[in-house]
């Protein structure tokens, strides 16, 4: 068991490797290499749930000891399997279509090598056990999904990238001071272990300085609110089989991290689950206006990930204040995640459209699927399922999370919970969620209207368009789309059956309790949540993408962007302040700071350290050159007047010892300010090191 387990982080690593090599040599061997791997890393996770799920006596924990210090440490439980298994699945299909997608791009072979690394990465946070083992392939998949949105090297990629990076890396410094804080205060980094942490260190202020700041490294990764700037950015540009990853699988990696948070360390603290109620609202409705008013098709699909990661930070948030009756809004939050991850994998075949026309834009790709069935249905059941309607897996999971915030007011109303929200602001809260489930529906209805159902403004490219018929994509990329969407609609279909056992899989791992009673899914009641999602979403359509999204030109009606541009966070807030700001403010700091050291030093040597007056200063040399050149200066003067008074000698040993110490000095000053020097340091006390560690 421990070697599945292992295989199914370290496989993909060194296949990446492996596959490069191939691919110096053999461009198709490489792209059959990679499909195998994939395909291989799908059974691997079969294996595991069928061995897990068959002999419960298999010990469900691996560690690694001695490994980057403290040791790396997995755990298999039902969720673990779940989302490796989805991981895998979606590394499967990338897989597929990159090799139609990637015909004619440059740098093939490297993007391989970081699918590989990145799939290993990822499979190794969730798998995780303790906070430390997260860190490390946490950071280790954001440095090499960093190459997927460098990929194309082009300034707009580039810009992106860096962005993504910055990030990152800020998100995952703050990280580790969060993770330095939680183990200085307990001892250990241990999921199970921290269970319940908040309660037993109550009064403890370095538990929630340690989890803010943890939440913000996973969050920045989510793309929540304020943090989600990457996410329009890096999306557009990024190759699409890599968006459709970096949407569905490594935000899911930050959503990791904040159920860790959640389930163990704030296990059912309502003052925690507020706080992440707050970011997810955020997120969840500016998500969805940016992605309302985007006229780039896979800008709009990003900013919808955006907000569909908020409707997954409500159910989380709505489980810590629900405590231990949170049953639905887990279950909820789990699912949604699932749901997202497979729409997105559906939804951005975006990469077809860009595939054959090279642009994004709607007036450009207007029109482009008509006549085409099968993208038709493929798109449409992504549609379906994200937008929420009723027999898609969307409103399943959706379903369940409006159906924890309308428990909470239930219990409001009793007095049975109390907090920071009322029931006005509660009420208010779930109005949030009803609209953003409209604004959803009405950007998928912008989309699929302007690609499948009107016509190109040119008449010469729709007639292109309308050639190309079944020649868009290849079989083999035809055949997962289709499986990856018929799969959305079976899940909605069969909501107890299916849902109902994810679920289940992830109630261990979320502490959370079983199911009471069935839920109704299709009854009038929960329907009817539905049903005001989806008229806030046709009025929306008819209103304000028709009337207000929309212009005419020429004659010609075309989409329109009126979301400014100096409403953009990153270039109105971010970039001035990390790149102006703090290092005026810092600088100024560093001045004062440094002229009052200057000032304390030159007043200490005035006063208490005045320097004393010296009875002889040597002019040159030292006392020890001093010495040594007089003595060997008298020898040399009872010399002359013995053994050498006919050839008498007049050195001054004095000066000469002098200056040989000045030339020694230099040559010291000059060896120790070398690189080949330092260099040499490093080598020799890495040995030791190496000798130390051996031995």
């Amino acid at each position: 068991m421990s070697l599945l387990v292992c295989s199914a982080v370290f496989f993909p690593m060194t296949a990446a490797i492996v596959g490069y090599l191939i691919g110096r040599k053999d461009k198709d061997g490489r792209d059959y290499f990679v499909f195998v791997v994939s395909a291989m890393e799908v059974v691997l996770f079969l294996s595991i749930f069928i061995i897990t799920t068959v002999n419960g006596s298999v010990r469900p924990e691996v560690v690694l000891p001695g490994i980057c210090g403290m040791g790396i440490r997995f755990k298999i439980d039902g969720f673990r399997v779940l989302y490796g298994s989805i991981a895998a699945f979606m590394w499967f299909v990338s897989a597929i279509f990159s090799r139609e997608y990637f015909g004619h791009y440059r740098n093939r072979n490297r993007y391989y090598l970081f699918l590989l690394l990145t799939l290993g990465a990822t499979e190794g946070v969730f798998l995780s056990a303790d906070f430390y083992t997260t860190f490390i392939f946490f950071e280790m998949m954001s440095f090499t999904s960093y190459v997927w949105v460098a990929h194309d090297e082009k300034k707009e990629s580039m810009s992106a990238a860096n962005t993504y990076l910055a990030v990152a890396v800020i998100g995952g410094l703050v990280m580790l001071m969060g993770l330095f804080l939680l183990y200085s205060i307990t001892g250990t980094l241990e999921f199970e272990e921290l269970t319940g942490l908040s309660e037993g260190f109550a009064g403890n202020m370095g538990i929630w300085v340690a989890g803010i700041c943890m939440l913000f490294g996973f969050g920045a990764k989510a793309g929540a609110f304020p943090l989600h700037i990457w996410l329009p950015k890096a999306h557009p540009v990024a190759p699409a089989p890599a968006s459709a990853l970096l949407s569905g699988i490594l935000t899911k990696a930050g959503m990791f991290g904040i159920l860790v948070l959640t389930c163990y360390i704030f296990l059912n603290n309502s003052i925690w689950g507020s706080l992440i109620l707050v970011i997810g609202v955020c997120t969840m409705a500016f998500g969805a206006v940016l992605a309302l008013f985007s006229v780039d098709l896979k800008r709009t699909l990003a900013c919808s990930s955006v907000s569909q990661i908020g409707f997954i930070l409500v159910g989380v948030g709505m489980s810590g204040l629900l405590g231990e009756e949170n049953v639905l809004a887990l279950r909820g939050s789990l699912l949604h995640m699932v749901n997202h991850s497979l729409i997105k994998l559906v939804l951005f075949m975006a990469g077809v459209v860009f595939m054959n026309v090279h642009k994004l834009d709607l007036n450009a790709i207007r029109g482009f699927g008509r006549k085409k069935p099968l993208l038709n249905y493929i798109f449409l059941m992504g549609a379906l399922g994200i937008g929420g309607v009723p027999l898609w897996n969307g409103y399943i999971s959706k379903t369940l999370i409006h159906e924890s915030i309308v428990e909470y007011l239930e219990l409001m109303k009793e007095g049975a919970v109390q907090g920071i929200f009322t029931p006005g602001s509660m009420k208010g809260i779930e109005w949030i969620f009803l609209v953003s489930g409209g604004l959803t529906a009405a950007y998928m209805m912008k989309l699929y209207t302007a690609v499948f159902l009107e016509k190109n403004n040119d008449e010469a490219t729709q007639e292109k368009f309308d050639t190309l018929n079944g020649k868009y994509m290849n079989k083999a990329s035809a055949a997962v789309l289709v499986f990856s969407a018929t799969l959305l609609p079976v899940m909605g279909f069969l909501p107890e059956q299916v849902m109902g056992r994810m679920a289940d899989m992830g109630q261990v791992f979320l502490h959370g309790k079983a199911m009471k009673e069935s839920v109704a899914w299709f009854s009038i009641t929960n329907l009817k949540g539905g049903a005001i999602s989806l008229s806030i979403g046709i009025v929306l359509y008819l209103t304000v993408v028709r009337l207000w999204l929309m212009k005419k030109e020429v004659g010609k009606t075309v989409y329109v962007n009126r979301w400014y541009r100096y409403l953009d966070l990153e270039d109105i807030i971010y970039r001035p302040l990390l790149l102006k700001a703090l290092p005026f403010v810092f600088g100024v700091l560093c001045r004062i700071l440094d002229s009052f050291v200057d000032t304390i030093v030159v007043l200490l040597r005035k006063t208490i350290y005045r320097d004393s007056k010296l009875p002889h200063e040597l002019e040159e040399g030292t006392p020890i050159t001093h010495a040594a050149g007089v003595f060997m200066n008298s020898l040399e003067k009872l010399a002359n007047a013995t053994i050498w008074r006919k050839h008498p000698r007049t050195t001054d040993h004095e000066h000469k010892y002098a200056m040989l110490h000045e030339e020694l000095s230099e040559d010291g000053v000059m060896i120790g300010r070398s690189l080949s020097f330092a260099l040499l340091l490093f080598c020799f006390g890495l040995v030791i090191t190496v000798i130390y560690l051996l031995l």
